[in-house]
């Protein structure tokens, strides 16, 4: 990995983008913040570097987001790197952020692990003179408003509206259930703030049925795709008439598809999978799971580059401090449109 020491910048030329993403069905998403102006060439002097910090390591929505920032970072000449735990746990993030920093690259990038355990490692990285970009996820109590004082040296938060992400899966379920009965909400742990929001969606939805769906219960399953299946192989034997589930990450809607399937209930049980790797297509297609809610990971790697290439050069009125990402929701409908195919998450 190239170390560099902080040098002068010199005048860029910018120019205005707008990413405005859809839904490939009628149910649309937030609509995203208009594109600052984003750089498109490098800064002069010795290129600048700046490291992703994702969420877990062989993840496809990760993988897909390091594409989106590798293309973007080569494209723009910066120096680049990522690195990411083996498991969705802050214990095994920060030391790996503690590494980074000490390379002191320009910019981080990073999905925190956890809202609150990674407030302190992270400031430390600004404390160090590094600017300090969230992607997928936040931190802090103010829902991802870096605008608050006690945040505001957080240089922007790009992701989608999760909140408004869960609301669209839930609502897609209940539908699917003709409007009524038991639901169930498999997560992964407690302090993630997209998932929390996704839930608060969930409920919104639920809510809004004025008890014709009822919430039989959530169970955390740890991003543990094998330990979701376990649970909801359970719930499914206790409630022989569930009627739908709300897997609010890939690994809480894979297992609960694999208990759907092995208790013969493909078909019966409806189920929304949140994320969009390429085995969720699979079951998409072999009607374990019925509807797949795309993010925009590529998008989100790409405007990390952007916002730190426009710091390091001092636009910093091109950063704004929340960039909310959409969604494309795909069906056995539409999943074989170019919209929805490019929505899929890589693997590779």
């Amino acid at each position: 990995m190239k170390h560099r020491l902080y040098s002068s910048v010199g005048l860029i030329v910018l120019v205005m983008t707008a990413l405005m993403l859809s839904a490939c069905t009628a149910v649309a998403p937030s609509p995203a913040a208009e594109a600052p102006a984003a750089a498109t060439e490098p800064p002069a002097g010795e290129a600048p570097t700046v490291a992703l910090i994702y969420g877990v390591r062989g993840d496809g929505f990760y993988i897909t987001m390091e594409a989106g920032a590798r293309a973007k970072a080569q494209e723009l000449g910066v120096n680049f790197f990522a690195d990411g735990p083996a498991q969705f746990q802050p214990a095994l993030q920060v030391p790996i952020l503690d590494a980074v920093i000490a390379q002191k690259p320009d910019a981080i990038c990073i999905a925190a692990t956890d809202r609150q355990a990674l407030i302190e490692p992270m400031r430390r990285a600004h404390d160090a003179g590094i600017h300090m970009i969230s992607v997928d996820t936040f931190i802090g109590d103010t829902g991802g408003d870096y605008t608050a004082p006690e945040l505001d040296w957080m240089l922007s938060y790009i992701g989608s509206d999760n909140v408004q992400g869960g609301e669209i899966g839930c609502n897609a379920i209940i539908e699917a259930m003709g409007g009524k009965g038991k639901f169930y909400i498999q997560t992964t742990q407690p302090g993630v703030s997209t998932v929390e929001q996704r839930v608060e969606g969930c409920m919104k939805a639920i809510e809004a049925t004025n008890g014709a769906v009822e919430l039989i219960g959530m169970d955390y399953n740890d991003d543990n795709a094998a330990k979701a299946a376990e649970q909801t192989a359970a719930v499914l034997a206790a409630n022989p008439d569930l009627g739908g589930i709300f897997g609010t990450n890939l690994f809480s809607a894979r297992g609960a598809a694999q208990a759907v399937a092995n208790a013969g209930l493909t078909g019966v049980v409806k189920v929304a999978n949140f994320d969009a790797p390429e085995d969720a297509i699979v079951a998409l297609r072999e009607n374990v799971v019925d509807i797949v809610i795309a993010q925009h990971p590529y998008e989100m790697g790409e405007k990390c580059i952007e916002f730190a290439v426009a710091a390091v050069n001092g636009n910093f009125d091109a950063i704004p401090k929340r960039y909310p990402t959409g969604y494309t929701i795909i069906t056995r409908e539409n999943v074989d449109t170019e919209e929805a195919q490019r929505s899929i998450y890589k693997s590779e």
